[in-house]
């Protein structure tokens, strides 16, 4: 016998072994039930592991079901003037230069505009320009602004209307009764308790193992239980809450007819001119599970910058109006009495945007000191991504090195 027919023989074999190899790994790739084995289960259980956050927070998409937010073919090109932001800075008390400060404040990415020009940009840590971060509650300020799109597009009809006319299966819970204006604020009323204390038996664990750890339901299949009542009435005071912002999302989805991550690709994403597709984190797998619209947006710094540099520029972006103008303004700027938060805060809120409430300043603001910082007066745009060790504080470290910085640019 012929070798050439034994070895056609054995490359037929090969190749059909290859084959069933991939098409193995393509069936794994495609089963939702990939994320329920108990790694993933606890592998997302420890992503914030503070040894380790930096680099969880830059790999989520390994970690959780994922729904792509595509960039479009025309990117809105930022120019570029580089300028030093080397010396000395004070944090807390003690004297650093600019690596030693961005190293006590846990910095992973800083982005700097200026103008509209990008003026400064460091990576660190692993990560660079394509390194898409999941910056938690930033999200809020995100799927805020899908409700200014589709209140424009007239699929909501006015803010003042309740939620139940977009989610009649929010009858009987909490959210019956307070408006869309309502959730904006954070002023549903609904007894919730926004404490991060993780591996404990409060609410918003429970919920966050629950819908993000082992993909048991929904975010918003939690808020339309009928156990989720209301504390208060309606705007009758401000109570952070995530599980609003869920609300809204899914208000997103019903108007709209799609997923959250296909109407923000061709509302905001593409005309914005992203360079770099965005991600949502899902609360389920692939075929059941919701973008986490309170915490769940995985972004370039540079594109969350671009994002910051739109609402200062009054929703133009690149030459084009993504956003109405008065949209803007209505997001980012406290109505009379809803600023401060409450008496003697700092801060402000309106919708989905955290204020400053001694300037004109407005900021996306996230777990683990995420922020895109808007600074209308001087036209400054910072984008900060952070790996702290607690979810909260350290506030006054990071306002530190924000004043320090946009002292260097407006000297």
């Amino acid at each position: 016998m012929s070798k050439l027919p034994r070895l056609a023989a054995t490359l037929s074999v090969t190749t059909a072994c290859a084959c069933l190899g991939f098409a193995s790994w393509a069936q794994d790739a495609a089963d939702p039930a990939r994320w329920l084995s108990p790694t993933m289960i606890n592998a997302r259980a420890s992503m914030f592991t503070p040894t380790l956050n930096y680099l969880t927070f830059q790999h989520m998409d390994q970690m959780f079901a994922t729904r792509t937010v595509p960039a479009g073919s025309e990117t809105w090109e930022l120019s570029e003037n580089p300028i030093s932001l080397e010396g000395s800075y004070t944090i807390l008390g003690e004297t650093y230069d600019l690596e030693g400060a961005l190293e006590q404040t846990r910095t992973n990415a800083l982005v700097v505009l200026k103008d509209g020009e990008l003026v400064y940009e460091r990576y660190r840590n692993g990560s660079g320009p394509t390194t898409r971060f999941l910056t938690f509650s930033v999200a809020k300020s995100y799927t805020s602004t899908l409700i200014g799109l589709a209140l424009q597009d007239g699929l909501i009809e006015n803010l003042d209307d309740p939620v139940t006319k977009y989610l009649p299966e929010m009858a009987g819970t909490g959210y019956d009764g307070p408006s869309v204006r309502d959730l904006l604020r954070m002023r549903s009323g609904v007894d919730w308790e926004e404490r991060y204390e993780f591996g404990s038996d409060t609410q918003l664990t429970k919920v966050h193992d629950n819908a993000l750890v082992a993909y048991n339901y929904r975010w918003c299949d939690y808020a339309a239980n009928e156990s989720v009542k209301g504390a208060t009435a309606p705007d009758e005071r401000f109570n952070y809450a995530t599980l609003d912002t869920s609300v809204l999302g899914c208000i997103v989805e019903r108007v709209t007819g799609r997923t959250g991550a296909e109407y923000m690709a061709e509302k905001l994403w593409q005309p914005m001119g992203a360079e770099s597709d965005a991600y949502w984190i899902m609360d389920g797998p692939d075929d059941i599970g919701r973008e986490f619209y309170g915490a769940g947006l995985a972004v370039t710094a540079r594109d969350h910058a671009r994002f910051g540099q739109m609402f200062l520029q009054g929703g133009m972006a690149n030459g084009t109006r993504v956003l109405p103008e008065a949209w803007v303004t209505e997001a980012t700027v406290p109505d009379a009495g809803y600023s401060p938060i409450e008496e003697g805060s700092p801060l402000g809120y309106q919708y989905q945007w955290w204020t400053e409430a001694d300037s004109d300043v407005y900021m996306a603001m996230g777990l683990f000191h995420q922020f895109i910082r808007v600074d209308p007066s001087n036209k400054i745009v910072i984008v900060k991504t952070s790996y702290t060790e607690a979810p909260i504080g350290n506030d006054v470290e990071n306002a530190e090195l924000f004043a320090q910085i946009t002292a260097k640019l407006t000297q």
